[in-house]
């Protein structure tokens, strides 16, 4: 049992490692290499002609069908039934359910139900398919030959990704990539239709799946991490947003903006922000025509962020605590006058990939409620708030899921509060809640980490060596375990 740590080290056990582009944050993954195997065999065969293929998609089709699969019409069926008539939609079906799920070979669910997309849950009863088909299929055997394909493919986007990553984070001045609890993660997909970029969020985890293309879709994936960081403050701050809402009568007379813009001013309000930031980011000969067509194309608010900004450039503080000040400064006087004179678009833009309007929303209520409020809280280092809803989520639920997400959200702030014998305590009790995967590799790995810097390096070892044999576990606590399986193992 931990009895005592300098404060300093204790706050610091939290921290995981990262860096401008953090290990993991561009990859592949295995869950959606094998559910679009599947697919591809059981009859998805969008855009299949198409020179912008990889040519790993025919290759995992033809050794595929060679192969003797008892349950390959099972699945055939099952994708028959469930097929969209909308080509994207189709596929974006299964990548949330690839995302849903632990890596191959078991395709269990890692969260809890009322946490998943309706698209998982329509297509209840293929994480049993899936597994049967994984086992028959070999797929163990071609995601190996595969991973040069990948490499490639990954090695392609690394630099563009990476620039992206820094850019964006340099801009906002964000100290990290996020906040423990929440992710950010670039998926290469060889598998699926070319030509599509694709955003997928859950509460705290945001995905960006990237399928074949001639070109590196940069500013896509910087958009989608522009999402990431600039969601949650759109949320915080959501009752300063909505005294603005007058102007979003302005909105509907945009004919080239889509009807969900129309009907959400935070995401209105967001979408406006973002295109005024890559406004900002844009050659100075660009940014003032980026700005107006943005405004044109619907998104109102571009305009006034595209002038705040250059304000906000002289100003010392991070767009996290610029932000609110920003959305109070909003003269609706000053922008109605100033919406009157524009222009609106009737055309939508054309894009070659297709990126969604908004992330689905999840309606939580009750405890999860409870939690999702506590967890942003905790994002934004409002420790004081995020604890007593913390305990509010443990006490109002029976669900174990939920609970160990309260009790792991208890234990994070006992380390901050300097307890770490209360800290050890909640961590265990984590584990014995039947924690989802996300939050029992976590709660390991700073297990580890307070057992190691109280000196105990074997306990250390056998939660990191722990976090190494689960299966699905994200590249960054991988990473995190490695790390520190090889700071404390003994020296030669």
């Amino acid at each position: 049992m931990i009895r005592f740590l300098p404060a300093a080290l204790l706050a610091a056990l939290l921290v995981p490692p990262a860096s401008a582009a953090e290990q993991g944050q561009l990859d592949a993954s295995p869950a959606l290499f094998s559910v679009l195997a599947a697919i591809n065999v059981a009859g998805y065969d969008t855009a299949i002609d198409s020179p912008s293929n990889s040519p790993l998609r025919d290759q995992v089709r033809k050794a595929l069908l060679s192969r003797n699969i008892p349950c390959l019409e099972e699945l055939r069926e099952f994708y028959r039934l469930h097929k969209l008539d909308d080509p994207t939609a189709n596929l974006v079906q299964y990548i949330y359910f690839a995302l849903s799920v632990a890596d191959p070979p078991d395709f269990k669910i890692r969260m809890s139900e009322n946490l998943l997309h309706p698209a998982v849950l329509n297509l209840e009863g293929f994480d049993r398919l899936m597994v049967k088909f994984h086992q028959q299929a070999g797929i163990d055997d071609l995601w190996r030959r595969a991973q040069p394909a990948y490499q490639q493919a990954i090695a392609r986007y690394h630099e563009p990704v990476t620039h992206a990553v820094l850019e964006v984070s340099g801009y906002l001045r964000n100290a990290t990539s996020g906040f423990l609890g929440r992710r950010f993660q670039v998926y290469i997909d060889l598998l699926g239709a070319p030509n599509l970029v694709q955003s997928l969020s859950y509460v705290n985890e945001y995905f960006v799946v990237v399928t074949p293309s001639a070109e590196v879709h940069a500013d896509d994936i910087r958009h989608a991490y522009l999402h990431y960081l600039l969601d949650p403050l759109a949320t915080k701050y959501a009752e300063n947003i909505n005294k603005k809402k007058s102007l979003v009568d302005f909105a509907q007379g945009a004919g080239a903006l889509d009807d969900t813009y129309k009907q959400d001013f935070l995401l209105l309000t967001t979408e406006s922000l973002i295109k005024a930031v890559e406004a900002r980011l844009a050659p100075p000969s660009r940014r003032v025509a980026m700005s107006d067509e943005a405004c044109a194309e619907g998104f109102i608010l571009t305009p006034y962020f595209y002038e705040s900004l250059t304000l906000y450039e002289k100003d010392e503080r991070s767009m996290r605590m610029y932000f609110p000040d920003m959305i109070d400064a909003i003269n609706l006087k000053k922008e109605t006058a100033r919406l009157d004179t524009v222009k609106f678009s009737s055309a939508k833009p054309k894009r070659m990939a297709k990126i969604p309007a908004t992330r689905p929303k999840v309606e939580l209520t009750g405890a999860a409620k409870t939690l999702d409020d506590a967890e942003h809280a905790y994002s934004t280092k409002d420790y004081a708030q995020a604890k007593p809803l913390f305990e509010k989520a443990l006490a109002e639920t029976g669900d174990r899921g939920l609970q160990s997400r309260a009790c792991y959200g208890l234990a994070r702030i006992a380390a901050l509060e300097r307890d770490p014998a209360l800290a050890d305590k909640l961590f265990r009790k984590t584990l014995e809640l039947d924690p989802p995967i996300d939050v029992a590799s976590w709660t390991h790995v700073f297990l580890a980490r307070l057992a190691a810097a109280a000196g105990e390096r074997d306990e250390a070892n056998q939660h990191f060596r722990a976090v190494l044999a689960m299966q699905g576990i994200s590249a960054r606590v991988r990473q995190a375990a490695e790390l520190g399986l090889q700071e404390t193992s003994p020296k030669n």
